[in-house]
């Protein structure tokens, strides 16, 4: 039960108060995979 009581104190103040909503999400940052990233994993399948 302890455990239990310390986990629900963990839920964000938002969800436990609505009269207090969550900020909206930002969006995601858009990346992409370069040539030194792929260099990084080619040979990793040999370790399979």
């Amino acid at each position: 039960m302890t455990e239990l009581i310390e986990d629900c104190a963990q839920i964000p103040f938002a969800i436990t108060h609505p009269e207090h909503p969550l900020p909206v999400p930002r969006a995601a940052a858009s990346w992409h995979v370069d040539d030194s990233c792929v260099r990084q994993v080619e040979n990793l399948d040999m370790f399979v």
